[in-house]
């Protein structure tokens, strides 16, 4: 909603910089997506790593105790 009342405001003062603004928000948002993805991948394989490192510590402490 912040955002859409900035726009509102750029547009009241210089029109053309807000309706530049709206025409290549979708372009940046496509040349950005690859890195996002990237980001993704990575934290995903930082979490695998760690769920890996930390395996022996979870099976020594064991799991729940059954409960009657």
């Amino acid at each position: 909603m912040l955002g859409f009342l900035l726009w509102l405001i750029v547009l009241v003062l210089c029109w053309p910089l807000a309706l530049l603004a709206l025409v290549l928000y979708p372009l940046v948002w496509l040349i950005l997506l690859p890195f996002r993805l990237i980001g993704i991948s990575v934290s995903a394989v930082f979490e695998l790593l760690a769920a890996i490192i930390t395996l022996p510590a979870r099976i020594l402490r064991g799991g729940p105790k059954p409960s009657r």
